[in-house]
């Protein structure tokens, strides 16, 4: 029996852009202010410079949201996780100890998150991820928006391995 889980997340959140999208156009109002008119933009404005590095700043910080993207797949041999651009990770099911699904509420955010319970969190939002325990004692979470699908693949391939 072929076992294939597949799932690919980004930020989506509406609230998030909405947040940025006004960050976003607050170094284009400063430069066209400040740079193509010719007037200061703000009580104490910047130097040209550090407006122009404070712009670069903020378009690469929206850049690098638009980019980040958790990818999951699990067959009967592995579990593939990239956390594009930063991290991706191969773990055999041979170098598993444990591995569930679990609700592992908050954690301090979204992103790559260090030295929770759970080991190294990886994820991108909601709650719901595989905790992994290795055999050498290092832990790992990836967050799923498919919780019931990859419960179902988790048992399926781990049980695989024990036989």
């Amino acid at each position: 029996m072929k076992i294939e889980f597949k799932e690919e997340q980004k930020f989506t959140q509406w609230w998030l852009w909405l947040l940025l999208l006004p960050i976003g156009f607050l170094p284009m109002i400063g430069i066209y202010k400040q740079i193509i008119m010719g007037e200061p933009f703000g009580g104490n404005p910047m130097s040209n410079t550090g407006l122009v590095v404070f712009a670069v700043f903020i378009f690469s910080l929206v850049g690098l949201l638009i980019l980040i993207k958790l990818k999951t797949t699990i067959d009967t041999n592995k579990i593939e996780m990239n956390f594009f651009p930063f991290v991706r990770r191969t773990i055999k099911w041979t170098e598993i100890k444990k591995a569930e699904v679990v609700n592992y509420g908050f954690v301090g955010g979204w992103g790559i998150r260090l030295w929770t319970q759970y080991g190294t969190v990886y994820n991108i939002k909601g709650n719901k991820g595989l905790a992994i325990e290795l055999l050498n004692g290092k832990k790992y979470l990836i967050g799923t928006q498919k919780e019931t699908e990859m419960n179902e693949i988790v048992k399926n391939a781990s049980g695989q391995q024990r036989v």
